[in-house]
Formats: C-alpha cells, structure tokens, sequence
C-alpha cells in the first residue's frame, strides 16, 4: 500500500489536527477534494479526463487557518503546491505579472522537487562512480608502452601491478588518509545553450543567461578547464557532476509535468481583492480582466512554460479571502461556477487560542521553548498564565482588526522581550511565565487603545 493509499479522508484530516485547531468543516471538504482526486486517477477510460477536481473557496479573516490547511495537505501528499497572491496579478496589457505565471511557477517547483528526489536515488551510485574517478586520477591506469615489444606476459605483469596498487590507495581513500592530497580535475563544462521565446511573458521567466550563452558559444582562449582540489572537495564536485549525469532532464520535466497536471495545488489568496460590484464608483478596471485571465486558467487551459504546454484541467485550485467589503457573489458568474465548493471559516474563540498554544506540533509555547533552551534557559508556561494569553489575544482580536492565530505572536513577542534581549548576558536557568506575569506586562497595553494598536 503506498502513503497515498492511506490517505482516506478521516486519516487527512487527523493529520490536520497535528497542525490546525479547529475549522472542522474546512478540514473535511478538502479532505474529500484530496480524496476525489486519487479516486479520479484509478478510474479507466476516457471517463477520467472528464472528470474534474472541486474547486474551493475559503472565506474567513486572516489568521483562521485557511493557508495553513492548503500548505499542509500539499505537504500530506507531496504534491506540487504554490501560493500566490490574486491582487499581485493584472490584466494582460497592463505593467505586472499575468496569471498564467502561478501555473509557470508551479512547474518549476514541480521541476526542483523531481530532480532532487531522483538526486537522492541516484546518490550512492554517484558517489560511488565519483570515487572511482578520483582513484583514476590518483592511480591513472597503465598505457601501453609503444616502443617496447609487448608480450602477455609483461602486459599482465603491468596489469596485475596496477590492480595492486589501486587497491591500496582505495583501501587509504576509505580510511581518509589521503584528505590533504591534491588533485587537478577537470572542470564540467558541458552546457548546452538555451534560448526560450515564449509570449505573454515576463522576462523573469525566460530561462536564458547571457553570459553562458556567449561563453559556450566561443570560449575563451586559455581559459582553464582544470582546478586544483583537494580529495575530500573532488569527491564532492565528481559527485555533483555524476549525479546530474545520471538525472535525465527529460525524465525530470515528464515526471514534473505529470504531477502539476495531475495532482497540483494552486492556492489563490486574497480573491476577494480582485472581486468587483458594479455599485461601487472608481473599481480599479483591471480586477475584472484578471478575473477573465483567470477563468480560462481553472476552467482548463494550456499554459506554454520553458518546459512546454502545461494543461491546468485537472489543477485543484483552492481561493481564500476575508470577503469584508466585497461577497463571493461580486466574482464573475463564470469564475463562482468554477469553484462550486465555499466553506466559511469562524474566528478563533479563547477556547480556540488556549489548544492553538499547547496542541499543535508546532505551537507558539513549543517554538519559544526551543528557542530559550538554545540559550541553555528552561521556559514553562502555567496552566493559567496559557489560558491569560488566550484571554489578551482575543480581547485584542475583538478590539481591534481580527487577525487570528497571527495575534498570539505580537503578544508572545511582547510578554518574552525582555528575557530575548537579554539573554545571554543574563543567566536566566529557569524563566516561569505566571498569570501575574502576564497581566503585569500586558495589562496597561491593552486597556491603552492606542498603545494596543501600536504594539499589538
């Protein structure tokens, strides 16, 4: 059974759980669209190209989790995963990046992620061959002597003399006896040039540099091929070199291709900004026509990348926004009807913030914990002074502008200020935060509004 066999819906959302308090709803619906798109992969037939992932909508206010639910189950599932920004995108025609680079940018994770797996499959191999080299550079194998009449004895002899000594100095390479031995190796320089023209592109994705261009093209006279290295560094760089021998780039970008058309995740954030009512006098023009870019790219389209067509069909697209001012109802039609799934998630309740603190693998308590014990100081939080935490972080979230979870490191960062400035210098074995404590340092931040929203 491999890992994503066992990821049924139930056990997704338990590992959720590790990670994210709360949003159970949320966590349920992405954990069926996960679900749906291993289940589409093992349908036969032209059936399974027409079937197409359940687009998601997340609203809530910043802080709730909605991000963080989206990075964890790219993580759950290894899957190709990006987050991009919706108000960072404009219409096609005006100065800034066009939508169709998230599926770009996806693709080159999706490209990084493949060739470091299949590195790390090919490694023992790689260093082995490496080692072999160095030892042909240590001991270069015997060349026939011209001039002298040979005979298969003699030849043998050479031979036999030759496997003995190679034998040796592995035997010493093994035991590290030759690091501080140096060697001349010849520099890897076989770069074929690329030039990619690709319209409706920026040039941050053309994959081109001048300067090898030019430099493969005519090198320079007397440039040098060789380095001197030391054994431990040539092993290194022989290695780097066999290992890139012994990745094939088009398996790569085959594989890469593979998994951003088939189990892609783009994350859209902040949609709600490029969402548009016509009530509304002064819209910024161009949020409308990124939503019509936009359109095409979920509905399923092919996007051209330096490493050929990509078809985003299949893509799981998952949006997010606070959707203070504008509904999910100001999208265009066509946009709503392509993320059939909404899920709203709550704020977080004090109850919320007190697990959002102790549970989680990596929680806020657990983090500074860490972080104190680097300085050789032990942290301990009470039950109490936990629970007063919880307490500030929800009357400041009520107060002010709600930013969820995000609001416990303001306030951590205040509570701990003093013991982080100055440790070291000040020995501190064991730091114990108390509700007193608590009160004392956040007590007059927070009855002061205007300091609360300065420090906050």
């Amino acid at each position: 059974m491999s890992h994503l066999d066992k990821l049924t819906p139930k056990n997704i959302v338990k590992e959720l759980d590790k990670y994210i308090i709360s949003q159970d709803k949320a966590k349920r619906t992405v954990a069926i669209a996960l679900r749906n798109r291993w289940r589409r992969l093992r349908v036969r037939g032209e059936l399974q190209q027409e079937i197409v992932p359940n687009n998601i909508i997340l609203i809530g206010p910043t802080g709730v989790g909605k991000t963080e639910i989206a990075r964890r189950i790219a993580n759950l599932t290894k899957a190709p995963f990006v987050k991009v920004e919706a108000s960072k995108f404009t219409e096609v025609g005006y100065v800034g990046r066009d939508v169709e680079a998230m599926v770009r940018e996806l693709m080159d994770v999706a490209v990084n992620d493949v060739r470091y797996e299949m590195s790390l499959k090919v490694e023992k191999k790689a260093l082995h061959n490496a080692k072999e080299k160095v030892l042909d550079l240590l001991v270069p194998p015997p060349k026939p002597d011209k001039n002298a009449i040979d005979t298969d004895e003699g030849s043998q002899e050479r031979q036999d003399r030759y496997e003995r000594t190679r034998k040796k100095i592995r035997q010493k390479l093994e035991r590290g006896e030759l690091k501080e031995r140096e060697l001349e190796v010849r520099l890897d320089q076989q770069r074929s040039p690329q030039i990619e023209i690709l319209t409706n592109m920026g040039l941050d994705n053309i994959d081109f540099n001048m300067g090898e261009f030019f430099s493969s093209l005519f090198p320079v006279k007397g440039q040098s091929q060789t380095k001197k290295m030391k054994v431990p560094e040539a092993i290194g760089y022989l290695a780097s070199v066999e290992q890139n021998r012994l990745v094939k780039n088009e398996e790569v970008i085959a594989e890469a291709k593979n998994r951003v058309e088939n189990n892609g995740i783009l994350f859209i954030d902040e949609i709600d900004k490029i969402a548009t009512s016509d009530k509304k006098p002064g819209i910024d023009v161009s949020r409308s026509g990124v939503q019509r870019d936009l359109l095409p790219i979920v509905e399923g389209s092919n996007v051209p990348t330096k490493y050929g067509m990509i078809n985003t069909r299949h893509i799981l697209f998952i949006a997010a926004g606070a959707f203070n001012t504008a509904k999910p109802s100001d999208l265009i039609p066509e946009l709503q009807g392509r993320f059939p799934l909404r899920e709203e998630l709550k704020s977080l309740s004090k109850e919320d913030f007190i697990k959002i603190l102790l549970y989680p693998k990596n929680s806020l308590i657990k983090q500074y914990t860490a972080i104190f014990k680097a300085e050789k100081t032990l942290l301990e939080f009470d039950d109490e002074a936990v629970e007063e935490i919880a307490d500030f972080a929800t009357k400041a979230n009520n107060k002010m502008e709600d930013i969820g979870a995000r609001r416990l490191h303001t306030i951590m960062t205040t509570l701990l200020d003093e013991y982080l400035f100055n440790m070291p210098e000040k020995e501190y074995k064991l730091v114990k935060i108390t509700r007193q404590l608590v009160q004392d340092k956040l007590d007059k931040i927070i009855e002061d509004e205007d300091l609360a929203k300065y420090i906050l």
